[in-house]
């Protein structure tokens, strides 16, 4: 096959021209900006993924259109590798570069690429986008589909999906639908099927009652969209319903993101009993966090450390009752409530590791262990399994050595059932909500039982406008600051403070922002921890706008 290079500069002088100055960087979430400046930049993602493929030997690569949690004149974009991870960091560099040289200087830019990745460049190539419904989202898939076609590449699109579905179906066609097959059809049986097996048809136990609350993220609607279509294939056994389906502004006071920060309800939500089970899922459903209000009409939050516990003390269960030989561990990030990581040491006995934020560090350190828990506190997370859990635990299931009891065989046939609800690709809102509730009806559990596990420290998060966030320079998993010079020592200094003080500025890598995080033993040293060390972060960092205040007092 005969690829002329010089239709990629042709292409892009013509229909998708460089039209900013600045430059942008691939970071956790991939390119994420105003939708009206993504177009030169999706053109070349589309170029890029397609010899991405090529340099992988003609395995599919992703490529996913969405702005999350972002409002709505955002959009974004990032690359799926192979086996539905994030896009290798080496080939995030190239991505940066790529984009931000000018329209003269593509072709050579494609060219460097192609010789120093040693790339066929005839060879075949695969590329699979999707895209959330954002009114601006086919022009920017168009995009991309152009610059696949550019280099001859093949490409197909699924349309409107959820980011998790996109890297399962990446996942699929690389594995010979090994893994499940690759549509929407596919995903949905296969979450279906292990979920009506696990929960048999005792739909209630315990305290367990089987009412949900779903909050679809109003009017991004890619989780309510899929969600009431998945719904279809449920059969009843699971009681769910759906509010806030898409109708409103985007990300306005909904979905998991706001649940989380503004520890409060979505707007929309209907009147319901007290301590009746919610959820909200984020803009592009990977993110998912429960909650509920008590008969005092309190709002109590279950967010990403809250499953993360239930879903490994699950899984040690298990683990523990048939027998195999494997290790587990929990994966957290900075964000992370200290009461959490207390229960899981010293409660649950699972051994716990902190890395920076963003899910592919988070994904990458989960499978140095058999099995591998990692969720951030905004929900978003998942589990992976080792080959050798997996064998260990169908071999189990078999009872190979004919030396195993019923107990033990059935605790690895339920392993195995529970390996399949998991979307292991990425996180994934609809796979985490159908594990939370087979472990809450397994155990018979209801919101107030689960909330009992531990209690949370008080803790706050909160955004910090500067002139650069990138003067903001961070270490030891986003917990230290190394510049500017100064700023670490001032924050230890007031959080010697407070009794179990903690506290941490990073900047965003999704938005022109430093995030500010605190935690203490109460509501009132939480506030006045995050207000002083967004002063002091304020006037070292380079902060805009107005000056933030401190409480005068814990009144």
């Amino acid at each position: 096959m005969s690829v002329n290079l010089r239709a990629v500069y042709a292409f892009a002088r013509e229909m998708y021209p460089k039209n900013v100055t600045t430059d942008i960087q691939y970071g956790t979430a991939g390119f994420r900006t105003r939708n009206d400046k993504l177009y030169y930049v999706m053109y070349r993602m589309g170029l890029l993924a397609t010899l991405r493929s090529r340099a992988k030997d003609g395995q599919t690569i992703g490529v996913m259109i969405t702005a999350s949690h972002n409002p709505e004149p955002d959009n974004g974009v990032k690359l799926v590798d192979p086996m539905g991870e994030m896009l290798d960091q080496s080939w995030e560099k190239l991505a940066t570069n790529l984009v931000n040289v000018s329209d003269m200087e593509l072709q050579d830019e494609i060219a460097r690429i192609i010789e120093n990745e040693k790339i066929d460049i005839g060879s075949a190539s695969c590329v699979f986008v999707g895209m959330d419904n954002r009114y601006h989202s086919p022009g920017l898939l168009k995009a991309v589909e152009d610059g696949v076609l550019t280099l001859k590449g093949r490409v197909k699109s699924f349309g409107i999906v959820t980011t998790p579905m996109l890297h399962y179906f990446v996942v699929c066609a690389n594995t010979n639908n090994a893994y499940g097959v690759a549509t929407e059809e596919g995903y949905y049986d296969k979450l279906t099927t292990s979920f009506k097996r696990l929960r048999g048809t005792e739909f209630e136990r315990g305290n367990y009652k089987n009412k949900l609350i779903f909050d679809g993220k109003c009017a991004n609607g890619v989780g309510a969209r899929k969600m009431l279509r998945f719904l279809k294939t449920m059969d009843n056994s699971l009681g769910i319903e759906v509010f806030n389906k898409g109708e409103g502004k985007i990300n306005h006071e909904c979905g998991a993101d706001y649940v989380k920060v503004q520890q409060g309800c979505p707007i929309g939500l209907p009147e319901i009993e007290p301590n009746t089970r919610c959820c909200s899922v984020d803009g592009d459903a990977d993110r998912l966090v429960y909650f509920f209000t008590d008969a005092n009409n309190q709002f109590n939050l279950l967010d990403g450390d809250r499953i993360a516990t239930l879903i490994a003390g699950y899984l040690m269960d298990l683990i523990e009752k048939c027998g195999v030989d494997v290790t587990i561990g929990l994966v957290q990030t900075a964000y992370a409530n200290g009461a959490s990581t207390e229960y899981i040491q010293n409660v649950l006995k699972v051994p716990v590791a902190t890395t920076s934020t963003g899910v592919k560090h988070l994904h990458h350190k989960a499978t140095e262990f058999d099995v591998g828990i990692y969720f951030e506190a905004n929900g978003h997370g998942t589990v992976v399994f080792s080959n050798k859990a997996r064998k260990s635990i169908h071999a189990a299931s078999k009872n190979v050595g004919n030396d195993l009891n019923e107990e033990q065989v059935a605790a690895a046939r339920k392993l195995l059932l529970t390996i399949d609800l998991i979307n292991e690709t990425v996180g994934d809102a609809i796979s985490d909500m159908l594990l939370v509730e087979t472990i809450l009806h397994t155990n018979g559990w209801d919101v107030k039982d689960w909330l009992a596990a531990y209690t949370d420290l008080p803790n706050v998060q909160q955004k910090l406008m500067v002139a650069d966030r990138n003067v903001i320079r961070v270490t030891d998993a986003d917990r230290k600051c190394v510049t500017p010079d100064g700023l670490q020592k001032e924050i230890d200094l007031l959080v010697a403070k407070y009794p179990k003080g903690r506290s941490f500025v990073r900047p965003s890598g999704t938005e022109d922002v430093v995030r500010i995080y605190a935690e203490a033993a109460t509501r009132e040293d939480t506030d006045r921890l995050a207000s002083e060390v967004s002063l002091i972060t304020y006037r070292l960092a380079g902060g805009i706008g107005r000056e933030p205040s401190v409480p005068l007092s814990h009144m």
